[in-house]
């Protein structure tokens, strides 16, 4: 068993991923924002402005860690400079939360600007497997994983993806971070049923949602074709699946995520603002119809 010290937990209401020109708006009017995410690469320097705002958020608000450049699925073992970086920022900020991606972005030394897709096979399991207890066992604390946003499946892939995360999550202790969008941008892209999908995940180890826009494109074929932006509001399809896992899991930490063309604050605000009140709806509606 882990030693874990998380002393804090994130909040069963909204967060947003924090941006720096929002940093007087979370002190003086936070709204409906209970919890910031951060992206670990973005503060693993030793100094300066950043990390001195973020000391102050860390203040008054609980802190999701979101790791993108750990390279969990990539086939060479994990960067030591990256880890030993990650560890010194998990160990100072003690946030509530730390969250890493089913993906791979690396190779020897080499880091790619993508997350990009696993075939999710029997080698591959074993070898995320390994990663994972790694990262667990070095930062002394269970680590979230991510469900990927996918534009194509491996032929060799011998497990289901929902399968192959529950495996993961029962040999590691992991625990899971639920993307929607990504649910739904690989149900559109890869023509299967979300809610087929979102039935047959191990929804009851979900202990984050990430919620994000999307943009739509098209394939060679002309086939729709929708690309992980995190740069408009959560689409109407994506809040749908959103009451959904409400209704199987209770309220959990909901993230909204915009990370390009970002907004000014009311408008990042008010979709906080609609991830509360789907919570408490469905939550409410559920607690109404349980008999006095």
């Amino acid at each position: 068993m882990l030693n874990q010290r998380n002393t804090t937990t994130l909040p069963n209401g909204a967060g947003v991923g924090y941006k720096a020109q929002h940093f007087q708006d979370l002190l003086n009017n936070p709204g409906a924002v209970t919890w910031l995410e951060i992206h670990a690469e973005n503060y693993m320097g030793d100094g300066g402005r950043q990390i001195a705002q973020l000391r102050h958020l860390a203040e008054n608000f609980p802190i999701s860690v979101h790791g993108v450049g750990a390279s969990i699925g990539g086939e060479t073992r994990l960067d030591p400079e990256h880890l030993a970086r990650l560890k010194k920022l998990v160990d100072w900020l003690n946030p509530a939360s730390f969250s890493e991606h089913l993906a791979w972005s690396a190779h020897d030394s080499a880091f790619l600007n993508d997350l990009l897709p696993l075939p999710y096979t029997n080698d591959t399991l074993n070898r995320v497997t390994a990663h994972i207890n790694e990262v667990q066992e070095l930062l002394g604390r269970k680590m979230l994983l991510e469900n990927p946003s996918s534009y194509l499946a491996f032929a060799e892939s011998t497990w289901s993806e929902p399968d192959f995360i529950r495996e993961i999550a029962h040999r590691t202790g992991c625990g899971l971070l639920l993307d929607v969008n990504n649910v739904f941008i690989s149900a559109t892209n890869l023509e299967f049923e979300a809610l087929d999908y979102l039935d047959a995940y191990p929804l009851e180890l979900v202990e984050e949602i990430h919620l994000a826009g999307h943009d739509e494109d098209a394939d060679e074929l002309g086939r729709k074709l929708l690309i992980d932006s995190h740069g408009k509001p959560v689409d109407e399809p994506v809040w749908a699946l959103f009451d959904h896992v409400i209704a199987r899991t209770g309220a959990r930490p909901a993230l909204i995520e915009w990370d390009n063309d970002v907004p000014d604050w009311d408008v990042l605000e008010s979709e906080a603002v609609r991830a509360t009140a789907q919570m408490t709806a469905v939550t409410e509606g559920q607690t109404q119809k349980v008999p006095a």
